[in-house]
């Protein structure tokens, strides 16, 4: 199970990235459009955040996955192996509630966006802010469902060091 969850966050992670790339042309396109031709978009502007959102919702279950996620280093480092990783299944059983409270909550976020059709309230803007409203609960289930793996991975840690010991 633990490694199907974690293909699935490994794809959609690597397919994510691609998101920066476009984020920045976008982004250095807007300043020269701006800055030298004096020509502008609402629809460019909030495109930026519309592809940072999923950015950053799909890329935290990705540095999760890969032990990139914030940590105090200075002071977990000092501690056993085993204290590690009481804490490493404590913070993942923690993030998994977090993000299911995530997720039902937003889900009626994104039901009431749905329901009226939320667009942007700026004319030019983008149509479809209902469709970035349901990527939070979209991105919070893979962050909950790769603590359940994380979890999973620092349990089988925890009884192969108890078994060495």
């Amino acid at each position: 199970m633990k490694e199907g969850i974690e293909r699935a966050v490994d794809w959609v992670g690597r397919a994510t990235a691609w998101l920066a790339l476009a984020i920045v042309v976008l982004m250095a396109t807007n300043v020269v459009l701006r800055y030298f031709f004096s020509l502008g978009s609402v629809w460019a502007q909030e495109l930026e955040w519309h592809l940072l959102a999923p950015l950053i919702l799909f890329g935290i279950p990705y540095a999760l996955l890969k032990g990139e996620h914030v940590r105090v280093d200075v002071v977990f480092e000092k501690l056993s192996e085993a204290n590690q990783l009481r804490i490493d299944a404590l913070s993942q059983a923690l993030g998994l509630v977090i993000s299911v409270a995530f997720v039902w909550l937003s889900f009626r976020y994104f039901q009431q966006s749905f329901a009226i059709g939320e667009k942007s309230p700026d004319p030019g803007g983008l149509p479809y802010r209902w469709a970035l409203k349901a990527l939070i609960p979209i991105g919070f289930t893979l962050l909950a469902l790769q603590s359940v793996a994380t979890l999973l991975r620092v349990i089988d840690r925890l009884r192969a060091l108890k078994a060495t010991s």
